[in-house]
């Protein structure tokens, strides 16, 4: 059974408008193509010193405000690239004796968010502002809700709803048309990638594509989404990595390449996490994690470079330094330094107690990787503001990665920490199938512990390692994170276009 929707007044006045458009005889969702030749940025930007050029235009955008003078109105209409006013004058616009297109269209049926087809020129008004005179105007889509105002809660309190998370986040399509400084931090992910895409590029990798849907949630510790494939009669997961299918890429002999991967993971939601999100993932053949820490450090120099021209960047009322070198710590000094506790030789029982006197929360299920995690997560991670390596994990805390050249018990693995979050993670890559073989059967005996995030035995990837896999360097780059540090935004769903939320509860025009 179909929902009844109830509508505002303002809504209901909308639709009877609408109606008394189409009795006119005029479509108010035509379908023809309308050409425009000029934006508003264009005409602000260059009007003033290529005047001839303006002399006929035409322009499409949605009507955000009106100043009526009886005969005559001015206006302002947003298209993609910001506002500009228009002056639209009834006798001019309709010349002849039918001024339906005035008295009908404008004067009764036009609302604000609106969107319309202008032909007119561009000249200056008397007080100095760029404007649009319009000679014709056409009524491309009538806008059935009304764009959100500053209103008044029961205690008389004003609040504006689009200054509202919630509001803001479940209607982002409201939110880009009337919060401007939104859809530049959109602009500015777009413009983060495209430097990325092309700093590796101009390396010589290779941006390639690996499967959504695996039948084995590989290349991460984490709880994954599950689904099931019909015709196959068979579970799938939605991947919560690309990693093992990349360097299965590295085995076929590619030598560098990279993926921007969305990737989902069936855990919490806060600040910083979403269950879908973008990681880069770039893997280079016969490199090490010393040359992949450079390469990180050269990379995010140049993003921040290319978004505001100087390596500071504003993060909250923090001033970020991108500028290379990072400084580098390792995990077990890192977590010396901030609890007073050396536990770098420290077994799964003694680190246990460690935990339990820092009172932080612990179970049997927790292996001694988990264990020097929470350590780290709880009581250093916070702390690193400016980036900052965080180099050489145990072994336990690391099953993809080598071995350490001359540290026993660690590997070659590095955290990139900004602004007190984890923005990337690295290794030398395991290449010993018989050692990653190994490390695989840990991880299913710490499943079988009650470990829900360890990592499943990929037999496919082991037997690609047998093939022979060259030395090899990888990482993943949160790109959600690393996007709201470069455009100072305090949480992840202001970066995501459309995050996850709940269902809306009673309202029946979200069908």
């Amino acid at each position: 059974m179909q929902a009844t929707v109830t509508l505002s007044e303002q809504e209901t006045l909308r639709r009877q408008k609408l109606e008394e458009l189409r009795k006119a005889g005029i479509n108010p969702y035509p379908a023809e193509e309308f050409l425009v030749n000029v934006t508003a940025a264009d005409i602000k930007e260059n009007y003033e010193r290529d005047k001839l050029n303006y002399k006929t235009i035409s322009i499409a955008g949605r009507l955000m405000s009106v100043r009526d003078m009886g005969k005559a109105a001015f206006a302002e209409i947003q298209d993609a690239t910001g506002r500009i006013q228009i002056y639209v004058k009834r006798d001019e616009i309709c010349p002849g004796e039918d001024k339906t297109l005035y008295d009908l269209v404008w004067k009764k049926c036009l609302d604000l968010g609106d969107i319309l087809a202008i032909e007119g020129y561009v000249f200056t008004t008397k007080v100095g502002e760029i404007s649009i005179h319009v000679t014709t105007f056409k009524m491309l889509s009538k806008s059935l809700k009304p764009l959100p105002v500053v209103k008044t809660d029961d205690q008389g309190n004003a609040y504006d709803e689009v200054s509202d998370p919630e509001f803001r986040y479940r209607q982002r399509y409201v939110d880009l048309i009337i919060n401007p400084k939104v859809k530049k931090t959109f602009e500015l992910r777009t413009k983060l990638m495209n430097t990325i895409r092309t700093f590796l590029n101009e390396k010589g990798a290779l941006e390639v594509d690996t499967p959504v849907l695996q039948s084995i949630p590989g290349g991460a510790t984490a709880r994954p989404f599950m689904t099931h494939h019909n015709a196959l009669d068979m579970p799938l997961y939605l991947r919560i990595a690309n990693e093992l299918y990349l360097k299965r890429l590295i085995v076929g002999g590619f030598d560098f390449v990279y993926e921007f991967a969305r990737n989902f993971r069936n855990e919490g939601m806060d600040r910083t996490h979403n269950p879908e999100f973008t990681i880069l993932e770039f893997y280079a053949a016969y490199r090490d994690y010393f040359w992949m820490m450079n390469t990180t450090e050269k990379l995010l120099e140049k993003i921040a470079m290319d978004l505001h021209g100087t390596t500071d960047v504003q993060v909250g009322d923090k001033t970020i330094s991108f500028a290379a070198p990072f400084k580098r710590i390792s995990i077990f000094g890192a977590i010396k330094e901030h609890t007073g506790f050396d536990v770098s030789k420290m077994n799964e029982d003694e680190l246990r107690d460690v935990c339990k006197k820092l009172h932080l929360e612990v179970d049997a299920s927790m292996g001694k990787g988990k264990l020097i995690d929470t350590l780290f997560g709880e009581k250093c991670e916070h702390t690193y503001i400016q980036p900052t390596f965080i180099i050489d994990y145990p072994i336990e805390m690391s099953p993809l990665t080598k071995k350490h050249r001359t540290e026993e018990g660690l590997v070659e693995r590095f955290e990139l920490m900004i602004n007190g979050k984890e923005i990337a993670n690295a290794y030398s890559e395991l290449n010993d199938p018989i050692d990653q073989r190994e490390r695989f059967e840990e991880q299913v005996k710490l499943m079988e512990r009650g470990d829900d995030e360890a990592m499943f035995i990929d037999y496919d990837f082991l037997r690609a390692l047998e093939y022979g896999m060259p030395p090899t360097a990888g990482i993943g780059i949160g790109i959600d994170r690393l996007c709201m540090l470069m455009t100072n935004q305090p949480s992840i769903q202001d970066v995501l276009f459309f995050p996850q939320m709940r269902p809306e509860v009673n309202n029946n025009n979200a069908e």
